[in-house]
């Protein structure tokens, strides 16, 4: 799967969300790269070689692909007519925190080596919009059991059959991509033919393009494609490319190919995806090299794109808290002498970097305390050393997890750490756009099942709340409840207390006592 922005001006400092794992527990990793990178496989050389290639263009050296294309692309993408770098994905959402509209999807059908991820990729090259997602039905093979297995290994398994694939599941991924949400697609491994355990993790997107031999097949699935193209490509050329596409790529022999060509994929394409022509809207002879039928859909695309376009109105954000009550679920710390001592010497000019850093941690231990207090707890009676039982409480979840917003949040964390023992840790990095004023997600690296868990938000300062709305979208994406979220801020904005899509989220700040003007507080998310 990928999500790239093309732009002919685009710097190579342009950073974009990925998908791999971080420490063997992390629900997706988006990492910001350069496009001068070293050695290794994000090196030039790394990232040619996996850039999708017309099958019959010569490559510059054999590349051997034993698993489904369904993962984020390399940061780099180089084609004839621009360099396509990597950026931020901007908001998903309006200014309520509410998402828009679905996402275009594009449906691209047609028999196996007609040029569909070429059709694609010209597609993403010449839409020039800040976000697609490719996704591949190859992900969507189902598991094989061990007499499959030792079929398809003597070539006598039919992988163009309806039943081959896992419309149960595509359906799902797909519906929820194009609501926008994240999703987890399964990577095939065509050597085992097994799904491997690691599944990759992506969000929506402005546009979607799905393409697979039978993506016309299944009625759910056309009601999802709001564009249907048939790839329609001379069926020699196709079993030229597919011969040098299993040869080269799945390290088979030729004479494998041609028995399971004439036995399966030619039967099965004039039986199940053939006939499927008759549900496109727009059919493609000679695939990638049809530049006109690739205008047409560009410009169709285009203008979907602008009856359902997304503006942020940044005035509106700075003034919609104007006239608002403060949300009954922002909890201010008591302003005791302590806490305003504390305040008055990190709010002191003269205070120096050693004592601001001290008391800022005191008082972020504090905040974090106070914020567990919210947290349900469950009534359990315990056995003392001396034999006695004390009728105590404990957390009724299954445990806490930490997320900052970076960079500021990152602060709090030895604080979290210092309070709750062992505890699992996320980060979410967002930068503002100084074009659009708009937020941006760059960086993301979740614990798995986070779903499950109390979610403690993190971010020193909070001013608009853009930031933290952002973030809060995607713990409500990755399927978090609304009240298992806790916004902890130092500092908050009123402006930045009123910014939340849910008036269950709850958020926690620390004193001096709330004004018109910035305080500290704490939030939690409820509906």
């Amino acid at each position: 799967m990928e999500a790239t922005t093309s732009s002919s001006d685009s710097k190579p400092e342009e950073q974009q969300p990925t998908d791999e794992g971080a420490d063997g527990d992390g629900d997706g990793d988006r990492s910001m790269s350069r496009s001068d990178s070293g050695s290794g496989d994000d090196s030039l050389d790394g990232i040619t070689n996996r850039v999708p290639r017309c099958p019959l263009t010569p490559s510059l050296s054999p590349q051997t692909r034993t698993t489904s294309r369904s993962k984020t692309e390399p940061p780099l993408l180089r084609t004839n007519k621009r360099t396509i770098y990597t950026a931020g994905r901007p908001p998903w959402y309006n200014v309520t925190g509410t998402t828009f509209k679905e996402a275009f999807v594009i449906g691209l059908c047609g028999g196996s080596a007609s040029g569909k991820t070429t059709v694609a990729n010209k597609i993403i090259e010449a839409l020039d919009v800040p976000w697609v997602v490719l996704l591949s039905m190859d992900s969507f093979y189902k598991v094989l059991n061990k007499e499959q297995q030792e079929l398809a290994a003597k070539n006598e398994y039919n992988f163009d059959h309806p039943d081959a694939f896992d419309f149960e599941l595509l359906v799902t991924v797909l519906r929820k991509l194009k609501k926008g949400k994240s999703i987890k697609v399964p990577v095939y491994d065509f050597t085992s033919h097994c799904r491997r355990k690691e599944w990759k993790t992506v969000y929506g997107a402005n546009v979607v393009i799905f393409e697979g031999i039978l993506a016309f097949a299944n009625k759910e699935l056309l009601k999802l494609l709001d564009m249907k193209v048939f790839v329609d490509t001379d069926s020699d050329i196709r079993l030229i490319r597919r011969l040098k596409r299993d040869i080269s790529q799945r390290g088979r022999n030729i004479s494998g190919i041609i028995k399971q060509y004439n036995k399966f994929v030619k039967p099965a394409f004039e039986q199940y995806i053939e006939p499927t022509v008759q549900s496109a809207d727009i059919v493609v002879p000679r695939g990638g090299e049809n530049f006109v039928a690739l205008d047409l859909i560009v410009q169709h695309v285009h203008s979907q794109l602008e009856k359902r376009k997304l503006r942020w109105d940044i005035s509106a954000l700075a003034s919609a808290h104007q006239g608002q009550p403060l949300p009954k679920t922002l909890s201010v710390m008591e302003s005791t002498p302590q806490v305003r001592g504390m305040h008055t010497i990190i709010r002191n000019k003269e205070t120096n970097r050693d004592e601001f850093i001290f008391y800022s941690k005191r008082l972020m231990r504090l905040l974090i305390e106070h914020a567990l207090s919210f947290l349900p707890l469950k009534p359990v009676s315990v056995e003392t050393p001396q034999g006695g039982v004390y009728d105590g409480k404990r957390l009724s979840g299954k445990r806490i997890t930490g997320v900052s917003i970076l960079r500021a949040g990152e602060t709090m964390e030895q604080a979290l750490m210092a309070v709750c023992k062992d505890i699992r840790l996320g980060k979410i990095l967002i930068q503002t756009n100084h074009d659009t004023g708009e937020p941006e997600l760059h960086y993301l690296r979740l614990p798995k099942d986070i779903s499950e868990d109390y979610v403690i938000l993190m971010d020193s300062t909070v001013s608009t709340g853009a930031a933290a709305l952002m973030a809060v979208r995607v713990l409500l994406d990755h399927d978090v409840a609304e009240d298992k979220i806790f916004l902890l801020s130092l500092l908050m904005a009123e402006m930045g207390s009123t910014r939340w899509p849910t008036p269950s989220l709850k958020s926690a700040s620390s004193p001096p006592p709330w004004t018109r003007r910035s305080t500290t507080s704490f939030t939690s998310f409820q509906e």
